[in-house]
């Protein structure tokens, strides 16, 4: 049988859904089984760099003197402009965050901007301006790019595609976590995710919250240089969220991740809007949070030095554990508020789509 339909029939559903695109577990079924499984393995990374082997934030690609880092991602969500940024911010602080949540210092940056014809073109101004914005007051470059408009009904008014480049400061793979280290969460997350849901008008209920959309520039740079050698794991947790990021982690490293919810910072209103949707808050995107695996005999210094930066909200969440019992490995387990234990899931189905 051809390599290429035999990849295919490994998916558990004949056709492309929502929830292949969300972040969660069919995401990540379809990029080990379709993706990995038709690219050869010795393709997978450019020498001793990182790649399809990992599936990190940026794929890292050895150099004379210092490693770069590549990231590429694509940005669709709806509606464009939501509280607290629009769809340009959100596509530049993305590639960004990636490359910082690697070790990189981000540097330059490409786009493909595909646009429905008939958009205004007013409100793509304002989209270009403000992810400029966001590349050019953090020091990256836009080098280069390319635009394309569909027939009118062939698109939801656009999508934007970006790859990021930068230099490592110091690499941080997140197949390196290891028992004993703490698990930092720089703020509230969360936010991205109600926001979108609530200007979608989700039950007809609105919040007062914004997306928390932002470059992580000014926290993980100084923390890469002062303390890159004691971060095990780096990550900003978009789709899936907190739940499908520590999952990634527990399962790359065959350990276990242990959580107390009542330290996760998440907004009173954020919790409360989930709980009526029935949606675990640690599964909803954030954008403009770090979630860092760091030495466990240096965690409350780098906490402090995090707070000191202006992240006021940061707390040491959990730790990395051995189980006794191996069939824990790979898992994810939280103190609930209420005193009790739980098991947390890698996000599955339609969780929020098409938020970034």
């Amino acid at each position: 049988m051809e390599k290429w339909r035999l990849a295919s029939r490994k998916l558990l559903s004949k056709r492309i859904l929502l929830s292949h695109g969300g972040g969660g577990r069919e995401t990540y079924e379809l990029i080990e089984n379709l993706i990995k499984g038709l690219v050869p393995r010795e393709y997978w990374r450019v020498g001793e760099g990182t790649g399809l082997d990992l599936l990190d934030d940026s794929s890292i690609i050895p150099a004379s003197n210092t490693p770069i880092a590549v990231t590429v991602d694509s940005y669709t969500v709806d509606p464009i402009f939501f509280p607290g940024g629009d769809i340009g911010v959100l596509a530049a602080s993305g590639t960004i965050n990636d490359l910082l949540m690697s070790g990189a210092r981000p540097t330059a940056a490409l786009d493909s901007i595909v646009v429905e014809e008939g958009f205004e073109t007013d409100k793509l101004a304002l989209i270009i301006n403000n992810m400029v914005e966001t590349f050019t007051s953090n020091n990256v470059a836009l080098v280069g790019g390319d635009f394309k408009v569909v027939p009118k009904g062939n698109l939801d008014n656009l999508i934007i595609t970006t790859v990021g480049i930068g230099w490592i400061i110091h690499p941080v793979r997140d197949d390196r976590i290891k028992e004993g280290d703490k698990v930092i969460v720089s703020g509230p997350v969360g936010n991205h995710g109600a926001a979108i849901l609530s200007a979608r008008g989700m039950y007809g209920l609105k919040l007062s919250i914004e997306s928390d959309v932002r470059p992580l520039t000014k926290l993980m740079i100084p923390l890469l240089e002062d303390y890159g050698s004691y971060i095990s794991g780096a990550g900003d947790p978009t789709r899936g969220g907190v739940a499908m990021l520590l999952n990634e982690w527990a399962n790359k490293n065959e350990l276990l991740i242990y959580i107390d919810e009542s330290r996760i910072p998440v907004r009173e209103e954020v919790k409360a809007y989930a709980d009526l949707l029935g949606v675990d808050p640690l599964a909803l995107a954030s954008e403009g949070v770090a979630v860092l695996a760091v030495d466990g005999d240096r965690a409350g210094e780098i906490l402090q030095f995090i707070r000191d930066l202006g992240w006021s909200e940061a707390e040491i969440v959990g730790e990395v554990r051995k189980p006794r019992d191996p069939r824990y490995n790979g898992m994810v387990v939280a103190r609930t508020e209420a005193g009790g234990f739980r098991i947390v899931e890698p996000p599955s189905g339609e969780i929020v789509p098409r938020i970034c």
